[in-house]
């Protein structure tokens, strides 16, 4: 019965956090009541006014003779003229009322401190139990959040299936509420009040303004309930949330004339680690996915989210598809791996766009992390100065044109990061272009060759580039080769070379003959 009990032999008394629920008495737990009932001591934290909302709700449950303990903050906004500023009231606040709780518990008393919600929840009790639980016997009594209450009086699912809640506080800077409710299913934002001019800038910024739901004061006297977009900041009070239900069939606003888009993204080398906030959600706000199998594949599915799979040579095809389906009202995701917009999905698609038929079609590229970035992380810094991104796939383009911008590229004594460097109809061009560039570069100059990098079969190593052998280099794998001044050491006791290309280029230096 109630949550597990710390039990510490200091012959003293017993401390309970007690939570109490959202609000409404009745949603008190019956251990709650039990605990409250049986203590001697009960303290409840409160502003200055001497109003406790946590009293207020434990109320019919006190007795006479209890000794109560009323645990009044110094201060409720950072206006203060202690030395320690805010931070540095609350602590002492802190040790004060654990102090006082202190002697309670070495007289044998009981002592049950009362919070809203759930006590290890946003909730004061938890810095009274950081400072004496080590000390005492301790029980924690959970309470029904204000987070469920919220969702069980909007009556709208919170999450479902597969989806992921996240918590935020409203206290954090709008830019990074932005990017984790971009990110996320489903949310709720807690501690409005004052901050909710930024909250609700976060939720616009984000994309997600219109699903965004308001409550406040869940199950207690004064509640409120509707659309975040149609609040009056000034009567946004502190206990109120700010809630993205789930989004399985929810009713979204894609079949309306012009409500149509195409957003291109990149996911990255591999795998969810590589996604960008902005990208995670565009994926989930999708109603038609498009793109190469391999890549789609890499998105996790979604109820009532079409997914349109297709081979890698149908570029120009997927593009003018994806522009149908966001012709017809759907919000189309074009899925590319790595960054959109190099050697991607990107070009495709605006280039079809710029057909008359899709002139009011918004089209949108988000960035996404490149293969050359992530091999190059993984070796190290080789692209820690000036250098060159070129695909030696001659499916679009000439040899001879790789050739020429190779020359260029090498006579500069950049640094190159090599794309589609061979497959199984493309078996020759990395002894050619290894060749060409022993003429400009040193045989001892290092190659990076990152294959599959942040999949399972990742393998990065490094060579020297009269070393290169064109049969372990395939159409998964980027070679990045050094200029005259990249570097490639082993680092002591790790048995791990690192590769960097160092930043400042000496006067005297120039290309390797």
């Amino acid at each position: 019965m109630g949550s597990p009990v710390t039990d510490i032999n200091s012959g003293g008394g017993r401390l309970y956090g007690v939570g109490l629920g959202p609000g409404d008495p009745n949603l008190m737990t019956l251990r709650a009541v039990q605990v409250i009932g049986e203590a001697d001591v009960i303290a409840y934290h409160s502003a200055r006014h001497g109003r406790s909302i946590a009293r207020s709700i434990a109320a019919a449950h006190l007795r006479p003779d209890h000794i109560e303990e009323p645990l009044v903050y110094p201060v409720t906004t950072e206006t203060t003229d202690h030395p320690g500023g805010y931070r540095g009231a609350l602590e002492e606040f802190y040790e004060k009322a654990a102090a006082r709780l202190a002697a309670h518990l070495d007289a044998g008393r009981t002592v049950a401190v009362l919070a809203e919600g759930d006590p290890m929840f946003y909730g004061s009790y938890m810095h009274m139990h950081k400072r004496l639980a080590d000390r005492y016997a301790t029980e924690v009594i959970p309470g029904v959040t204000s987070v469920s209450a919220a969702a069980a009086r909007l009556g709208t699912p919170l999450v479902e299936g597969e989806e992921i809640l996240t918590i935020l506080p409203g206290t954090l800077p709008e830019e990074e509420l932005t990017a984790r409710l971009a990110a996320t299913d489903t949310a709720v934002v807690m501690k409005l009040g004052r901050t909710f001019p930024a909250v609700r800038g976060a939720f616009e910024a984000s994309g997600r303004l219109a699903e965004a739901r308001y409550v406040e004061r869940a199950t207690m006297a004064g509640e409120r309930t509707g659309d975040l977009a149609d609040i009056d900041p000034a009567s946004v009070p502190y206990f109120s949330v700010a809630v993205l239900p789930s989004r399985v069939d929810a009713v979204r606003p894609s079949g309306q004339a012009g409500s149509g888009e195409v957003v291109v993204v990149g996911t990255g080398p591999a795998g969810p680690l590589w996604l960008t906030p902005e990208t995670r959600g565009a994926l989930a706000a999708a109603d038609a996915l498009v793109g190469y199998t391999t890549y789609l594949d890499r998105v996790p599915v979604r109820p009532g989210q079409a997914r349109h799979g297709s081979d890698n040579k149908v570029e120009s095809e997927r593009a003018e598809f994806a522009l149908d389906l966001a012709r017809r009202g759907h919000r189309v995701t074009v899925v590319s791996g790595g960054d959109p917009g190099v050697f991607a999905m990107a070009t495709a698609v605006l280039e079809v766009a710029t057909q008359e038929e899709y002139a009011d079609i918004p089209v949108r590229v988000l960035p996404g992390v490149t293969a050359a970035n992530a091999a190059a992380a993984r070796a190290g810094a080789p692209l820690g100065h000036d250098y060159a991104t070129i695909s030696l796939s001659d499916r679009l383009k000439p040899w001879e044109v790789i050739a020429e911008r190779l020359r260029a590229a090498a006579s500069a004594d950049l640094v190159l990061a090599l794309y589609n460097p061979g497959s199984k109809s493309r078996t020759w061009q990395v002894a050619k272009a290894r060749d060409l560039l022993l003429e400009h570069r040193s045989p001892d100059t290092p190659v990076v060759l990152a294959r599959d990098v942040g999949g399972p079969t990742e393998d990065v190593r490094t060579v020297r580039l009269a070393d290169v052998d064109p049969a372990e280099v395939d159409m998964r794998t980027l070679l990045i080769v050094g200029s005259s001044q990249t570097r490639w050491v082993e680092r002591g006791g790790t048995g791990r070379s690192i590769v960097w290309t160092p930043r400042r280029y000496p006067e005297a230096a120039g290309p390797s003959a």
